[in-house]
């Protein structure tokens, strides 16, 4: 009975902490527009530190600094969306093709 039970008790929990976070993030306004999640993401920056400072003091453990990284999420978004988008548009054609490369594959293994 117990090892019926344990992977219903894992997928139940990871299922329980995908939904949370989508709650938060839906919550927070993450999911509405540019500017609502710019805000609540410059919300987070300002909040996060000092949070994460007060448990290291808490549990007296040391965090190395964290380097400076220059990354435009807007930019590397709107990057991801155009290749998806490319990707998505020449499907049909890539389909077709790898079909008609399949077929002839086929064809000359028959022969």
């Amino acid at each position: 009975m117990a090892p019926r039970i344990f992977p219903l008790v894992k997928v139940l929990t990871k299922v329980g902490v995908a939904g949370g976070a989508v709650y938060v993030a839906y919550d927070q306004g993450l999911l509405g527009s540019g500017e609502k999640g710019s805000e609540v993401l410059s919300k987070a920056k300002a909040a996060i530190p000092p949070a994460v400072d007060e448990w290291m003091k808490y549990f007296g453990w040391e965090l190395p600094t964290p380097p400076k990284i220059e990354f435009s999420p807007c930019q590397a978004w709107n990057s991801g969306v155009q290749t998806t988008m490319s990707a998505l548009s020449v499907a049909p054609s890539r389909a077709q093709e790898y079909t008609h490369r399949g077929w002839q594959y086929v064809k000359d293994l028959s022969k």
